[in-house]
């Protein structure tokens, strides 16, 4: 007997990456709701979406690095560097947009470089980019002598504290940039080709595919990104922080695996990561609620982190 189209589209729709890290969703925002009577409340749950932004942001990136295989551990530690030095620029009187070209320039520097040992020299790439963070992380620390950088011009601020018809500035870029990531995944050509390369490298390679030349351009984007959730982070602490980011890079691995994609690559969607990015903020801020010590939210995290990674596994197999 033949599926109604009805059926075939409800079985379409629950493949989807995304389903079940939605359903999770769901079930966590109910939990906290019952369990935090500050929870749901406008000023907390715009508070929650502007501390997910910095995440949001940087998981884009590493969703597209993920998806053909690969990693990106230097994203933290990029985001302080470009952060840092934007700020110097800023205070030496280098005009803002300048500043903030020349920041997302130095992410997008890091981001070839990885790309090129990645996929020109073969280096694995946790090897390469754990080398990078330790660069980037020092670079920031020597150009700032490990002090901050402060006494930025006030219209910095608006990138970081600013708000636009109600809606705050860090929110509309992250949106944008996901509006951005959907189209270049799912409706361009650029998609495709990173899918396939993470889904068989080897296959994508006889089918005619530039794989290097698409490796490349993954952590291009994966450094752009990190350094334009450093911008925004400095936007809104109005401070360039060398130490800023630390951790960050586990927080958006974890974002992309809690959102769906295969940690071994080839399948996801970033729409499962910015929902993986929302469960992080929304667990984090209701386990601040109810006063729980970072430590264990710390255990917490990985504990989900570490369940997120078997799930994918057992349904990859």
């Amino acid at each position: 007997m033949t599926p109604s189209p009805r059926r075939i589209y409800w079985d379409k729709c629950m493949r989807h990456p995304a389903v079940f890290p939605l359903l999770g969703f769901i079930v966590l925002f109910v939990l906290m709701v019952f369990l935090s009577d500050s929870f749901l409340t406008f000023n907390n749950l715009t508070n929650v979406a502007r501390q997910v932004s910095i995440n949001a942001i940087i998981a884009v990136g590493m969703t597209c690095a993920i998806l053909t295989g690969g990693i990106d551990l230097s994203v933290g530690s990029v985001m302080a560097l470009s952060g840092t030095v934007a700020a110097g620029l800023m205070i030496t009187g280098i005009p803002m947009p300048l500043a903030l070209l020349a920041g997302l320039a130095i992410g997008g520097l890091f981001g070839a470089i990885n790309g090129a040992c990645v996929a020109y020299a073969r280096m694995p790439p946790i090897i390469v980019t754990l080398a990078s963070m330790s660069v980037a992380r020092g670079l920031a620390l020597i150009y700032t002598g490990g002090y901050p950088v402060s006494g930025l011009p006030d219209p910095f601020a608006f990138f970081g504290r600013g708000e636009v018809m109600g809606i705050q500035v860090p929110i509309l870029i992250m949106a944008g940039i996901y509006i951005i990531a959907y189209a270049m995944l799912n409706h361009m050509s650029f998609g495709r080709y990173v899918y396939a390369i993470g889904g068989n490298e080897e296959a994508a390679r006889l089918s005619g595919i530039r794989i290097t030349r698409y490796k490349l351009l993954v952590y291009i984007i994966s450094g752009i990104t990190a350094a334009l959730a450093g911008l925004v982070l400095t936007s809104r602490l109005m401070s360039g922080q060398p130490n800023a980011g630390e951790g960050f890079e586990l927080d958006a691995i974890a974002a992309v695996v809690l959102g769906g994609t295969a940690i071994t690559g080839g399948k996801g969607a970033i729409i499962g990561t910015l929902v993986g990015a929302m469960m992080l903020g929304i667990l984090n801020n209701g386990l601040n609620l109810m006063g729980v010590s970072p430590y264990v939210q710390n255990v917490i995290k990985g504990g989900i982190i570490l369940a997120a990674i078997y799930i994918s596994s057992e349904k990859r197999k």
